[in-house]
């Protein structure tokens, strides 16, 4: 199979490599993490599950698993914020870049 010479240019390109290396090192550990917070909170719901029906306050209806649930899904929000904001800047100058060196 034949590659088109620009692109061929660009996959050489050490700035690709590094492109890739960094937004590929940077998703992983991103992934980690939510798979971390999601799955320890599904581990409490099966190990504990009577901490999360412990009321947060005396008397009081709500529990601690709603914020916990709550925090997860904005963790989640917040996660991907910060990928959007790193692959809007510097992934994004590092595309550019490439592109302006393949012409």
């Amino acid at each position: 199979m034949t590659t088109n010479p620009s692109v061929q240019k660009i996959m050489d390109d050490p700035k690709y490599r590094e492109l890739v290396r960094k937004r590929s090192t940077f998703a992983w550990f991103l992934t980690a993490l939510i798979l971390i917070v999601y799955y320890g909170f599904i581990f409490l719901i099966a190990y504990d599950p009577a901490y999360l029906g412990t009321p947060l306050s005396e008397g009081g209806v709500t529990t601690i698993g709603l914020p916990l649930g709550v925090a997860v899904i904005v963790i989640s929000i917040l996660l991907t914020g910060v990928y959007v904001r790193r692959a809007n800047g510097e992934f994004d100058d590092l595309t550019k870049q490439l592109i302006d060196g393949a012409k």
